[in-house]
């Protein structure tokens, strides 16, 4: 069977990784964003995906747009059985997904249709919700709205953040992606088409939503921390005079304390504990604008926080 693998991060990565491993498919080419500036120099830098595909000698294609007509034709000269598609970046025209007999495959990092949209994982976490998990649907027209082939749940548990969900939910993805498709091709599996309750939109994350209320509850706080490691980070203000410094929070707890929102009620080895609309947010790992992560102990000795001082 000749699949075409679309995809681009590092997610993308796990689930090529597990296609190539199989050695089940002949891969006839590896569709993939175009080179991107990246870092203090904008270098154009190749993505995760086309690394890969580099490495293991695999044909690849880079269009700016999937819905380019040269490019819908090139893949109809390929002559796909299926597409296997994980975070690919761009929504695929109907042109491109009727052209495989089997259809368009998509790992998608949540139960559907719960978080239909770019940032599944993310929300996930900043809604409290207790799972998640990995789905393989049939890929529409629609954002993330096509038939369910198979799921796969996980707990969210307390170390979690967003970096180590999306490792879990990667690796998840892609062995669940390698087992469907036989089953799929064969007949055994049956789409269904998405429950039209539950659904929950997972929107693009922006910096600003990394700012924090402390008039929040603790444990929503918390959870914002959490949801947004590595980027943007969830952030406050230090407290001074004119343009105040960003603070980035890194790793933190919610604790059962009361003071107000945003004030400093402990500053400690320990941690620094901030007061909430309830409860309060111990800080145990944060970095200050332009400099390195630290621990609060070393923050402390040398950024020192006294109680009543404010965090905006």
């Amino acid at each position: 069977m000749r699949i075409i693998f679309m995809g681009t991060p590092e997610l993308a990565r796990r689930a090529l990784e597990a296609l190539i491993a199989a050695q089940t498919w002949e891969i006839v080419a590896v569709v993939t964003q175009p080179d991107r500036p990246k870092g203090r120099d904008l270098r154009l830098t190749a993505s995760p995906v086309k690394e890969l595909a580099t490495e293991e000698e695999l044909t690849i294609l880079q269009p700016e747009r999937a819905r380019d007509p040269a490019f819908i034709s090139q893949i109809q000269g390929l002559r796909p059985d299926l597409v296997a598609v994980a975070a690919y970046g761009q929504i695929l025209p109907k042109a491109l997904l009727e052209i495989p007999r089997h259809g368009c495959l998509n790992v998608h990092t949540s139960l559907l249709p719960r978080y239909r949209g770019a940032a599944p994982i993310q929300w996930a976490i900043l809604h409290g919700d207790a799972e998640t998990g990995v789905t393989i649907m049939k890929m529409d027209e629609g954002m993330d709205t096509g038939d369910i082939l198979t799921q796969e749940k996980t707990a969210i548990i307390p170390a979690d953040n967003a970096q180590t969900l999306h490792d879990r939910l990667a690796t998840m993805g892609a062995d669940l992606l390698v087992r469907t498709i036989p089953a799929y091709v064969s007949g055994a599996i049956t789409p269904q088409p998405q429950p039209s309750e539950g659904v929950v939109l997972a929107p693009k994350i922006k910096k600003k939503d990394g700012l924090i209320d402390w008039t929040q509850p603790a444990h929503a706080v918390w959870n914002r921390v959490r949801g947004l490691v590595p980027w943007p980070g969830a952030y406050a203000h230090l407290p001074g005079e004119g343009q105040r410094q960003v603070l980035k929070i890194w790793a933190a707890e919610p604790v059962d304390l009361s003071g107000s929102p945003g004030e400093v009620l402990e500053a400690q080895n320990s941690g620094i504990v901030v007061g909430c609309g309830k409860g309060a947010l111990r800080i145990l790992a944060l970095q200050r604008e332009s400099a390195r992560r630290l621990t609060a102990a070393q923050f402390l000795a040398g950024h020192p926080l006294k109680s009543g001082e404010r965090l905006g």
